[in-house]
């Protein structure tokens, strides 16, 4: 292993990288991504404002499996 630096793009690269590595696992887990959510709203919709995260999540939750009364016992 030598010691010069990583350059810049390629600190860059690995992030994004790294970030989608990720994200892909969080949703193959079924965990919603909140930062996308965020910069969605944000970016999209600047007259609303984002669910805080445990709002987020209750929603994602509730779309993805039905709700309460409407989810699988097994």
């Amino acid at each position: 292993m030598g010691t010069e630096l990583v350059t810049v793009g390629q600190y860059q690269a690995h992030r994004r990288l790294w970030r989608r590595l990720v994200q892909t696992a969080r949703l193959c887990c079924g965990i919603p991504d909140y930062d996308n959510y965020v910069r969605h709203v944000l970016e999209n919709h600047p007259d609303r404002v984002p669910m805080d995260y445990k709002t987020f999540f209750r929603e994602r939750q509730e779309a993805r499996y039905g709700g309460r009364n409407g989810g699988r016992c097994c």
